[in-house]
């Protein structure tokens, strides 16, 4: 029978690559072997609670929490909760919580004895009269950005550990969900070398009955997010040769704690017919580092922006992308900036010849930093590296396992992902 496929390839900065066929045709083009590390939960301590606006109580998304005097980290949820696992060693430390736009706030642990506390980042107000800075051309702002990333951003070898979470839904429907923790070999950002990557735990659980007539999966996995790292691949949207495509604007000041922020906003000029990206860049006005960036793939020409996804499909469909959105923050130490977390948010339509009504799905991934270290002569070399074509394997074993991550950090789901895992540990033990 004759495979028919419909690929994906991602623009730019998502490399990795969507692929339909049909369920008869169905194919595993990938796996892994997966360390099950034996942890002892005795060994930490876990933090649980959720970040809001002191004024509006509103939650705060993708608000950055790290353990002060180390660099365990993670990152809140789309409804503004956490979950952090603290080794006991470090369990007199504070963590602080850090979001652009607000106060930082330092926080003794013993807080979290209760854990319906909720945590209040005051709004920062900015003086305007109190900012002695004249209008700079916008443009010089991004290019001096992207002449001091070599001293802004890590310039040594470093080994992080990393949660990776994709999804794929169809309509309201989760069909497919797959996590990590994976080891990233972080390359200097001075460095032409490519990061690399090893898996250390990693489940999938896809249910191909609610997936139509087709069957998905994301090649790419854990790389499409780190591609994502636009200071380390600026060749995926920034470069010299491309800066002049895009037309920048000084929309306005915001702070990280007591630090100036710019707020660049960009879309590509009217003569530049490729789609190309619009959004926002939040860069440090003492530094000029990036610190985040918000922006969306212009699809607004269905053909071009299809075919900037989509290398081979079945004659009968026709695809196209009708939302493409990413999300990177970064975070700094000792001076020095590195990737903090990653998201990628794609949807799209599926026209059938011959059929009433179309599909719409929609893939999200996302990778929060939690740990890192300095690379060392002695440590380990990574051995069963993933390539960048990966496509995470369907396996459901971990999916049972309540306590499967052990004393890995990682994203906190939100309610809808965190119901689709009960559902998946529901039916695995019924099986059983």
């Amino acid at each position: 029978m004759t495979k028919n496929y419909v690929y994906f390839a991602a623009p730019l900065l998502l490399w990795g690559l969507f692929i339909f066929c049909t369920k008869a045709d169905a194919t595993n083009i990938f796996s892994t072997k997966v360390h099950t590390q034996a942890t002892d939960t005795l060994m930490y301590d876990q933090v649980r609670s959720s970040v809001i606006d002191q004024l509006s109580k509103e939650p705060l998304a993708y608000a950055s929490v790290t353990v002060d005097g180390s660099n365990i980290a993670t990152i809140t949820n789309s409804e503004g909760e956490f979950l952090l696992k603290i080794p006991k060693s470090t369990r007199k430390n504070s963590i602080t919580i850090s979001f652009i736009g607000y106060r930082d706030k330092q926080i003794d642990l013993d807080v979290f004895k209760n854990e319906k506390a909720k945590i209040e980042l005051e709004p920062l107000i900015i003086n305007l009269h109190e900012i002695k800075i004249t209008p700079e051309n916008p443009e010089l702002i991004i290019r001096t950005a992207m002449h001091n990333r070599v001293k802004n951003y890590l310039d040594v070898p470093t080994e992080m550990i990393t949660f990776y979470r994709e999804t794929i839904k169809r309509r309201k429907t989760y069909v497919s969900l797959a996590e990590a923790v994976i080891q990233l070999s972080k390359q200097p950002y001075t460095s032409i070398k490519e990061d690399a990557i090893q898996l250390y735990k990693a489940r999938k659980n896809t249910d191909y009955t609610k997936l139509d007539t087709l069957e998905f999966k994301l090649q790419g996995g854990p790389f499409s997010a780190i591609y994502l790292d636009i200071m380390k691949y600026p060749e995926m949207i920034f470069t010299e040769d491309m800066l002049g495509n895009y037309e920048f604007k000084l929309d306005n000041m915001t702070k990280i704690n007591d630090r100036l922020i710019y707020v660049l906003s960009f879309k590509q000029h009217s003569f530049t017919s490729d789609p190309l990206y619009f959004g926002k860049l939040y860069i440090d006005a003492e530094s000029y580092a990036v610190t985040s960036a918000t922006f969306n793939l212009n699809i607004s020409n269905k053909i071009l922006a299809s075919e900037m996804f989509i290398k081979r499909k079945p004659q009968s469909s026709s695809v196209y992308p009708t939302l493409a959105t990413y999300h990177i923050d970064y975070r700094e130490k000792n001076g020095k900036w590195y990737l903090s977390y990653a998201r990628g948010h794609i949807t799209f339509k599926i026209d059938w010849k011959r059929r009433l009504f179309n599909s719409n799905y929609e893939s999200t991934i996302e990778m929060a930093i939690t740990d890192w270290k300095v690379r060392t002569l002695i440590d380990t070399p990574l051995i069963d590296k993933i390539r960048p074509s990966t496509v995470l394997s369907d396996q459901i074993s971990g999916f049972a396992d309540r306590n499967f991550w052990g004393e890995y950090n990682v994203i906190e789901p939100e309610k809808p992902i965190g119901n689709a895992i009960k559902k998946i540990q529901k039916k695995l033990e019924q099986e059983k």
